[in-house]
């Protein structure tokens, strides 16, 4: 039976995004194995169809390169106006000038994507 939260010996849990031992193992060996064959690999690779060998490549990605997470246009919007929102508070008056006139660019852009 699981335990309840706050019970165990890391009360706020393995910190958000963050990937849990045996994957990030995994993903190193899988990784250090591809390395280490390139050379089969790649002759084993010349052998197949083209459809075939662009699929084994896609797979391999994966355990090499990180995945981009698509981020939606209004997310993007918000954490803009979050960042500038947080510039105001610490900057001098001339830059305010600055920052609010890109707001003011900002909201246009954002009014002809509605």
């Amino acid at each position: 039976m699981p335990l309840k939260k706050g019970q165990t010996g890391n009360p706020n849990g393995r910190p958000k995004g963050t990937p849990n031992k045996v994957t990030s193992d995994l993903k190193t060996w899988i990784n250090a194995l591809i390395s280490k064959n390139l050379t089969r690999i790649e002759k084993d690779l010349k052998g197949l169809d083209p459809k075939e060998r662009l699929q084994i490549l896609e797979r391999f990605m994966q355990y090499c390169i990180p995945r981009q997470q698509s981020i939606s246009v209004e997310a993007q919007i918000q954490a803009e106006y979050q960042a500038i929102e947080s510039l105001i508070e610490k900057l001098p008056d001339e830059a305010i000038e600055a920052v609010t006139q890109r707001l003011i660019k900002l909201n246009q852009l954002n009014q002809t994507k509605l």
